[in-house]
């Protein structure tokens, strides 16, 4: 049960509701796409995403604690919500309603779903012209891409992020949804990608880092043919591909979009 949630940080809508929590029972912990759900006994739902560089804790962390939760029954008396940067969420909506968090709301289907085919995933795509990099990001066509597995799914799968998502072909979709599921696979298993601040609720980093192949990497041979990789930004994100391995498009302009341009030289990091 919730005995009440201590707010931490400045009030306002990443961190709304929270009082409500108190005196409701846990009866699940899911996830949908980035955010983690926990339905409530009284009709609520404790929604939290992590943003960039949070982190969920049971001993308290040195600095940034956001929110404490305040837990009755077995398990941590205490649960702290850790986020640096500030792009995390950590509310309590009624079960559901989703209206004030419109990327949750208009989630495309989980990455490992049956019910996602080639197929599906082709028309998903059909349904933007925008960069497929930022397609990808919007989380619409498909939940749970974040930016450095859209780099390593587009690289695995030879589609530049210039693309314009509307004009993959179906063997193109249909390769860039199963490099998609191999690189989250293959990152769950490794405990996902610590860069710097993310880690699991045990403290523990994750290992995939060791094996992205282009994320982070312009200006770097590419693993495949050699080629110096080329930095750029795609719908506001770094973003790392090879020019022979993920030829350009054959007009991609300036996708809507998104604020692309590239150099051929890492960026400091």
């Amino acid at each position: 049960m919730v005995a009440g949630a201590e707010l931490l940080a400045p009030p306002g809508p990443k961190y709304a509701g929270l009082e409500r929590a108190a005196g409701q029972r846990v009866l699940a912990v899911g996830r949908r796409g980035k955010f983690i759900l926990a339905p409530l006994s009284g009709g609520d739902e404790l929604v939290v995403h992590l943003g960039m560089t949070g982190s969920l804790a049971p001993e308290e962390p040195a600095d940034h604690v956001r929110v404490r939760l305040h837990l009755l029954g077995e398990g941590p008396a205490t649960i702290y919500f850790r986020d640096p940067r500030r792009f995390g969420r950590f509310l309590v909506v009624r079960a559901g309603d989703y209206g004030a968090l419109p990327t949750l709301s208009s989630l495309g289907p989980e990455p490992f779903d049956p019910a996602l085919t080639p197929e599906l995933f082709t028309a998903n795509l059909r349904r933007s012209g925008v960069a497929v990099k930022a397609y990808l990001l919007s989380q619409r066509p498909v939940a749970g891409v974040g930016n450095i597995y859209a780099d390593e799914a587009l690289w695995r799968a030879r589609v530049h992020p210039l693309t314009p998502a509307n004009a993959l072909t179906p063997d193109q979709a249909g390769a860039l949804l199963q490099a998609l599921r191999d690189v989250l696979a293959e990152s769950i298993a490794a405990n996902g990608t610590t860069l710097r601040d993310y880690r699991r609720v045990g403290g523990e980093s994750g290992s995939f880092y060791e094996r992205l192949a282009v994320y982070g990497k312009g200006g770097e041979p590419c693993p495949r043919c050699g080629t110096a990789m080329v930095r750029s930004v795609v719908g506001g994100r770094g973003t790392v591909h090879c020019p022979v391995c993920q030829p350009a498009p054959r007009r991609a302009g300036r996708p809507s979009g998104r604020g692309a341009r590239s150099r051929g030289v890492p960026r400091a990091r």
